[in-house]
């Protein structure tokens, strides 16, 4: 499977990393998985195995982005949303910003899949309407089959602008064991809540090495730059 995704040396590096994480040895796994991703591999396998890495080598934080990535290519992979989940468990003993029911559910298409199925069914209610004004004996037959595609086009309105939120959101993980959030952007500044590893959050603003954020409980505070890491957009 690997020597099918990856170019040239690419699957001799992806089973090298697999032999590390074979031997127990997940930290080194993790650094051979993350050579490959620089290599330009938008692969999903090669995430999978990156979140599996740092999971065993008790790093959630990064796990679970690792993970969140992979979702991006392959939104419906039962063993990675599985993993996703048992990561977001792991890190429940702080206040997560994991997705809430509706988005989780949205993140089973990608963005191009769901722009793909608006643009049909909008196409396919404004071709039913032009129909039924085009001759009026049409007027009474289709007008269940066009609040039937209305209703269907909305639906599919409201999840593509529920996936165009989440991808374009600054969405990030905090990654140390512990992220004290401040009141404001300083050291100084008084302590208000704080934030284990693997919890997700959503930066709002930025000062300096200071980032403003809001977790999933509303609670908005700064922690340095330096503590989360940002869930990338994949390249689809």
């Amino acid at each position: 499977m690997a020597a099918n995704l990856f170019a040239q040396n690419a699957p001799a590096l992806f089973n090298e990393a697999n032999k590390l994480y074979e031997q127990g040895r997940y930290p080194d796994a993790a650094t051979a998985y993350e050579k490959i991703i620089q290599t330009g591999a938008q692969v999903p396998a090669v995430y999978f195995n990156l979140g599996n890495a740092f999971l065993k080598a008790g790093k959630t934080g990064r796990a679970i982005v690792a993970y969140r990535t992979a979702e991006k290519l392959s939104p419906r992979d039962p063993d990675l949303r599985a993993n996703l989940q048992f990561a977001r468990d792991q890190a429940a003993g702080g206040v997560t910003n994991a997705p809430q029911h509706w988005t989780n559910w949205t993140t089973r298409l990608t963005l191009n899949e769901w722009t793909l199925l608006t643009s049909l069914t909008l196409s396919a209610w404004f071709m039913a309407l032009a129909m039924r004004q085009w001759n009026p004996k049409w007027k009474k037959s289709f007008g269940r089959t066009l609040l039937v595609l209305g209703v269907i086009a909305g639906f599919f309105v409201v999840c593509l602008i529920s996936a165009v939120r989440a991808e374009s959101g600054q969405s990030s993980v905090v990654i140390v064991s512990e992220a004290v959030i401040r009141r404001g952007p300083f050291d100084e500044s008084q302590s208000v809540f704080s934030l284990r590893d693997g919890a997700e959050v959503t930066v709002l603003d930025r000062n300096a090495e200071w980032l403003k954020i809001v977790d999933g409980s509303q609670r908005t505070g700064w922690l340095l730059q330096r503590q989360l890491l940002t869930v990338p957009g994949a390249k689809l």
